[in-house]
């Protein structure tokens, strides 16, 4: 049975953003006397999303506590004009030996610093550089090691788990209720990966697709913008959505704040977000969250790199069969989820896991 990340994790990240996180691009400060391996996460945004990024970090905090690196935090902040000198300028310094970014926004900036530095090592999450090196990435990015994820596996079973509770009238409050909604940062691959997942599974638990509401935040903050996210939440539980699904970062909490003065329902994403919310009305909206763990991803390379084992050069695609996507199965849910319903999604996940079930993929 899938739980999240780690016990406590996600509640322990928010306490420790103030302690470690710092603001815009630091200076050199030379190699860490200690002798420890030193990573650098840079962000192009910001943590406290309490979703992708913090989800990031909190893998890299438990690499630094338990595998005995140092970690070092840039948030370049959501001015984009800004993250390509950010990220010349974490690159350029001499305090790290592996550089760790992710989404798809930084793979040209990735492809192209990597090659000026052959002896640093970078890692992108949620996003592949062009090791064909028709862009950028003049070394074949040979120093670089990517993961992406299969968040259309768990997108399928927030799809199926939607389906199975409108149609079994188990969200109270919102029994007369059939329609669900998606609500993504912007209309890119990945993000329409989750959302065909979801109407996957959406369809294979009973559902029909007319049923499922997508719209997407856009404008120049896509994943960074709580007020559009609640207004567009609010539009989809005004159109008759028992539940709203927010894939949109930090855009994301307008969705909760919606669903608490609607009296409606939610998904959490990437992160437990029934933990790390801290209003009581806006996580008792949150039914599970369908995980991508991010954090495991990189602590898991983390693990690699100590033994030498980490594929640079190469992509990495991972997904329920690795424990790298699932939903959170605790108490929360169990109460609020009949038995029937989670034994079927048991079921589904399962078969996602074993391949008898092969999800669509916007890739």
């Amino acid at each position: 049975m899938m739980r999240r990340f780690a016990p406590g994790a996600a509640v322990a990240v928010a306490g420790m953003l103030a302690l470690t996180a710092c603001g815009g691009a630091d200076s050199d400060s030379g190699p860490a006397s200690s002798g420890k391996p030193r990573i650098k996460l840079v962000i192009n945004g910001g943590l406290g999303d309490k979703s992708f990024f913090d989800s990031a970090y909190e893998g890299l905090k438990r690499a630094e506590s338990k595998l005995g690196y140092e970690l070092k935090v840039v948030e370049l902040g959501s001015d984009r004009t800004k993250w390509e000198p950010g990220f010349e300028d974490a690159a350029a310094a001499d305090d790290y030996d592996i550089l760790a970014a992710g989404t798809f926004d930084v793979t040209d900036y990735i492809g192209e610093l990597a090659p000026q530095y052959p002896d640093k090592k970078f890692w992108v999450f949620d996003s592949a550089v062009d090791y064909s090196g028709k862009n950028g990435c003049s070394n074949k990015c040979e120093n670089v090691y990517s993961v992406t994820f299969k968040q259309n596996e768990g997108g399928y079973l927030a799809g199926f788990l939607a389906e199975k509770l409108v149609a079994e009238k188990a969200l109270k409050g919102a029994e007369s209720l059939n329609k669900v909604g998606v609500m993504g940062g912007v209309k890119i691959p990945v993000i329409e990966d989750f959302v065909v997942g979801f109407k996957a599974g959406f369809k294979a638990a009973g559902g029909r697709n007319s049923d499922v509401l997508v719209q997407y935040v856009g404008g120049d903050k896509p994943f960074g913008d709580p007020a559009k996210g609640k207004e567009i939440s609010t539009a989809m539980y005004g159109q008759g959505a028992a539940l709203v699904w927010p894939v949109a970062g930090l855009s994301g909490l307008g969705t909760f704040e919606s669903a608490a003065s609607a009296g409606r329902y939610t998904f959490g994403v990437d992160s437990d977000q029934y933990q790390t919310l801290t209003d009581s009305a806006q996580k008792n909206t949150v039914i599970t969250s369908i995980l991508k763990n991010v954090g495991n991803a990189l602590y898991k390379a983390a693990e690699d790199d100590k033994k030498d084992a980490v594929k640079y050069g190469a992509v990495e695609s991972v997904g329920l069969a690795e424990d790298a996507v699932g939903y959170v199965d605790d108490d929360h849910f169990q109460e609020v989820v009949p038995k029937q319903i989670r034994t079927e999604l048991q079921d589904a996940a399962d078969q996602v896991k074993s391949g008898s079930v092969k999800v669509p993929s916007a890739f």
